[in-house]
């Protein structure tokens, strides 16, 4: 059994993804997983405290080196989406030369380049989603993902800016948000994508309802965190982006 130490950096507002990914890496066969989060502050999901918050990231990295991590997650999916195309591998980058320069080989990714990298795994080329985010800036969500080359048929934004209310959505609005999306010609459906919107119970009822892979941020960064540990993927009960080795481990 082997032992990971896993850095978050958060928003100082959000409270799910430290509660989902323990939860969902504690279902590991092979692994344990400590999690050690460092906070930046943001209230509201607006551009304004989103690039205040990222001007925050440096701190929150050297305190993290300190604690001797394996891998850190930069967990806020649209502080680096709203910045533009690519800017999950130029923050992935700075961080991992941050790093670098205080002698951490940590592996580094963000929940950003982890949706990318989970619809890559999925092969998902069209795909649908559901944001809890203010119109404007679910756009910009949609226009990162699609600069990607995956094209996003149909979307909802549930409009919620504070977000601490973003962490009390509950599940039922969301699944009602993800029914009524058009489902025509999707490969895979996100139905959070957002570490900060609840999504853990909802992955596995959301797949067998609708009959196509479905994933959240929180479970693209999970699958994202154990490639990068060179551990296999096999979690169950949790889409089937997480059980991506379940036939070789079995």
């Amino acid at each position: 059994m082997s032992n990971h130490r896993v850095g978050l950096v958060v928003p100082s507002s959000n409270v799910t993804v430290e509660t989902e990914m323990p939860a969902l890496l504690a279902r590991h066969r092979d692994a344990r997983f400590s999690f050690h989060s460092s906070r930046m502050r943001m209230q509201a999901v607006s551009p304004e405290q989103l690039r205040a918050m990222n001007a925050q990231r440096e701190r929150c990295i050297l305190e993290l080196g300190d604690a001797g991590i394996d891998a850190v997650l930069y967990a806020c999916l649209v502080a680096l989406m709203v910045a533009g195309p690519g800017e999950h591998q130029r923050v992935e980058g700075l961080i991992a030369e941050q790093l670098a320069t205080g002698g951490s080989n940590a592996a580094v990714r963000s929940s950003a380049g982890a949706l990318v990298e989970g619809l890559g795994a999925l092969d998902a080329k069209n795909i649908v989603l559901v944001t809890p985010y203010m119109r404007p800036l679910a756009e910009k969500v949609v226009e990162y993902i699609e600069a990607e080359g995956i094209r996003v048929l149909d979307w909802r934004a549930l409009e919620v800016s504070d977000n601490a209310e973003v962490g009390c959505i509950p599940g039922e609005r969301v699944m009602d948000a993800a029914r009524s999306l058009d489902l025509t010609g999707a490969d895979a459906l996100v139905i959070s994508a957002c570490v900060q919107m609840p999504s853990l119970p909802l992955v596995q009822a959301a797949e067998d309802e609708f009959g196509i892979p479905v994933l959240s941020a929180a479970t693209a960064g999970a699958y994202s965190l154990l490639r990068a540990l060179g551990l296999p993927v096999d979690l169950p009960d949790a889409g089937s982006l997480l059980r991506a080795d379940a036939v070789l481990t079995s």
